[in-house]
C-alpha cells in the first residue's frame, strides 16, 4: 500500500514527508545541532534501532537530512538540510499549540532539560526583553539551559560560561508554564527558587497568568 496520501494538498505533501511517527522528533533533535547515530538513539528513547535507521534514510532521501563527515575521524554525523531546518517555524508553532497539552503536567513522562533548548524560543517568540543586558540559567531535572536577552529577542543556548545574573530552579511544568505566559512568578513563588537577582528572571518571566489558569498547572 502507498504510503502517500494521494492529495494534492501542501499539508497532507507535508505529511507524505515527516508524518511518520518518530519523524517530527528526530527533526527537533537535529534542530538542537548535528548529531550521531548514537547520540540521535540516545536522545529518542523507544525507537528501536531499525526503525531509526528506516527513518534517517526516508528523510535522507526527501532531503530533509543530510549526512555528513565530522571532523573527528570522518565520523558520520547527521544535520538537517537547509529545506529541512525551515521546519524550525512549524514545530515552535506545535509547540505553542501545545501549551494545554502540557499544563497537566509529565504524568509520568520522560523530560529532558535538552529539549528546552526547542521549547522555550518558541514560547519566547516575538518577546523583546527591556533590559537587554541580563543572562539567566534555568535548571531543570539536573540539566540547565541559558537565558541571555539580545536585541531581536531571548537567546537560549547551553550555559558557554558567562556571569549569570540569576539562576530559576523549578520543575519543567513550571518553567513552560511561565514562559508560555499561564503563569507568573507571584503564582508560583512558593514552588521555585532563585539565586541571584529577581529582577533579572523577572525579566524573561514577566507574563501576568492567563484568566481561568490555576497557579500550580501542576
Amino acid at each position: 500500500m502507498s504510503r502517500d496520501y494521494g492529495q494534492y494538498c501542501g499539508l497532507a505533501r507535508a505529511l507524505d514527508v515527516v508524518g511518520d511517527r518518530w519523524n517530527l522528533l528526530i527533526v527537533r533533535q537535529l534542530l538542537m545541532g548535528p548529531a550521531r547515530y548514537r547520540e540521535l538513539r540516545d536522545g529518542l528513547s523507544g525507537i528501536a534501532t531499525n526503525l531509526l535507521a528506516d527513518r534517517l534514510r526516508d528523510l535522507e532521501t526527501a532531503g530533509v537530512v543530510e549526512r555528513r563527515l565530522s571532523d573527528e575521524g570522518g565520523v558520520v554525523t547527521y544535520a538537517l538540510t537547509e529545506w529541512g531546518a525551515q521546519l524550525r517555524e512549524p514545530i515552535h508553532a506545535l509547540v505553542r499549540w501545545s501549551t494545554p497539552l502540557m499544563i497537566r503536567g509529565p504524568q509520568g513522562d520522560e523530560f529532558r532539560a535538552e529539549w528546552l533548548l526547542l521549547a522555550l524560543p518558541a514560547l519566547f517568540a516575538g518577546r523583546i526583553p527591556a533590559d537587554r543586558s541580563v543572562a539567566v540559567g534555568v535548571a531543570v531535572d539536573g540539566g540547565m539551559v541559558q537565558l541571555q536577552a539580545t536585541e531581536s529577542g531571548v537567546d537560549v543556548s547551553m550555559p558557554d560560561g558567562r556571569e549569570l545574573d540569576a539562576v530559576l530552579k523549578a520543575e519543567a511544568p513550571l518553567v513552560l508554564g511561565l514562559a508560555a505566559g499561564v503563569l507568573s512568578l507571584d503564582d508560583v513563588a512558593a514552588l521555585v527558587e532563585i539565586d541571584g537577582d529577581e529582577s533579572a528572571v523577572r525579566t524573561f518571566f514577566a507574563a501576568t497568568a492567563m484568566p481561568g489558569t490555576s497557579p500550580a498547572a501542576r
